[in-house]
């Protein structure tokens, strides 16, 4: 099973609640057998600043990795 997690920009508020909430729920998923992966049209060096935020909105330490990759869509190719 997987889950796609597909947002238009890094940083929105809505956007940055909902993939901390799934990194939070992260391990039920991995317990599942379940593989997670976001998509968003920015670049992947957006995506580490905002794996920061994310984790910090979390309580957690501001690290630039999440429990699940962030794919870059900067050409909405597979969007």
């Amino acid at each position: 099973w997987g889950i796609l997690f597909s947002h238009p920009r890094d940083f929105t508020p809505v956007c940055t609640t909902e993939l901390g909430r799934a990194a939070k729920l992260a391990p039920e998923f991995r317990k599942r057998n379940v593989k997670m992966i976001a998509l968003s049209i920015d670049s992947v060096q957006d995506h580490l600043s905002w794996s920061k935020d994310i984790n910090a909105y979390n309580g957690d330490q501001p690290e630039e990795k999440l429990p699940f990759p962030i794919i870059a869509d900067a050409n909405r190719e597979l969007a």
